[in-house]
């Protein structure tokens, strides 16, 4: 998901990887995904999977329809982060806010798939394009796909949120290749305010807004970069994601894991360098797994093969084959990740 994930610069989490993959992990880590897990009581075991699906149908579609602004906090690896997002929407589309207030100061603007993220302590700005849209509470994919071909999908009890009554639905895994999840969803504008992600009955990952307000008048210059910024006197690097045909790129994945599709192929220089590295996106329809493929040169850092490394729902592990690294980050369990990141073969 998110946990967009996105939802996924500068965040204290040191991994052994080339600093290109550094800035992605760093990046989606900021915005991904979940939300506290309240104790599962299956209230109503009689709801029909189509019901659970129109949900959510609902929360995938809802952030393209409301206004809200308020405060959420993200947990992880007994780490807590909070932040404050503003969030409108007009004739133009999507506009957003989000400023993380705890530790070091970072602030991303979105204007639909536009993307700037500021980093105020290093006065570095950060401009892409994004291919995909996985920001809390944005979590779900647009269009939606057939989540229940890799999930078992049930409602469960209804509970208040941030003072807002919410349906909670379960989406269990039909093996041991993904996560379970929890959403709570707002039962009026189907907005999705709180989400956890569980390996077996264990919450590794959670989101959930503390405060929040919905459909209120928000001013544009809520979501317009502070005027005390003078971007003149910041370094900014526009970060370059060319998007290829289906095959165009030398690598394939011979062994997906069932469920999951191959979702883009792209080129992408992660860090402003002129290197780009190889970029092939997967996807069951919920979750989101990452494979980057970039030469080893006597400049580079040299990878450890075999490595891996975790936060929260996200797993990392990273491969040599051909004097290439071969770097597998997803929402998804390790021994999922190991088997897409041993299967990347030179077409």
């Amino acid at each position: 998901m998110i946990k967009n994930s996105a939802l996924k610069l500068d965040c204290k989490i040191q991994i052994n990887v080339s600093r290109q993959i550094n800035f992605f992990l760093r990046f989606i880590l900021l915005l991904l995904l979940f939300c506290v897990l309240q104790p599962v009581n299956a209230e109503n075991p009689d709801a029909s999977i189509d019901e659970a699906l129109d949900w959510l149908k609902k929360t995938a579609l809802a952030p393209r329809s409301h206004n809200y602004k308020g405060t959420f906090i993200y947990y992880a690896d007994r780490h807590m982060e909070t932040s404050h997002i503003t969030h409108l929407v007009d004739e133009n589309g999507e506009h957003e806010k989000i400023e993380v207030l705890d530790g070091i100061p970072r602030i991303v603007y979105r204007n639909n798939d536009k993307i700037k993220c500021y980093l105020p302590e290093s006065k570095k700005i950060y401009t892409e394009q994004r291919w995909f849209r996985k920001f809390f509470p944005d979590l779900l994919p647009q269009p939606f796909s057939d989540i229940s071909k890799n999930y078992h999908v049930t409602m469960v009890d209804r509970e208040r949120v941030a003072g807002y009554e919410c349906q909670s639905v379960l989406l269990t895994p039909r093996d041991n290749l993904r996560y379970g999840h929890k959403l709570w969803i707002h039962v009026d504008t189907g907005l999705l305010l709180k989400v956890a992600v569980l390996d077996t009955d264990e919450i590794i990952e959670q989101f959930a807004f503390a405060q929040l307000e919905i459909d209120s008048d928000i001013s544009k210059e809520l979501i317009k970069p502070e005027q005390s910024i003078n971007e003149d006197d910041w370094k900014t690097t526009n970060l370059q994601t060319i998007v290829l045909k289906d095959g165009e790129l030398d690598w394939s994945i011979k062994d997906l894991p069932s469920g999951f599709r191959k979702v883009i192929e792209m080129k992408r220089n992660l860090t402003g360098d002129k290197v780009l590295v190889d970029h092939i996106a997967l996807s069951d329809g919920l979750a989101t797994v990452s494979v980057f493929i970039e030469p080893i040169t006597k400049n580079s850092v040299q990878p450890v093969p075999g490595f891996y490394s975790s936060r929260g729902a996200i797993n990392i592990y990273v491969r040599t084959f051909e004097n290439h690294k071969i770097t597998t980050v997803g929402e998804v369990p390790l021994e999922a990740i190991k088997q897409i990141g041993d299967s990347v073969v030179n077409q």
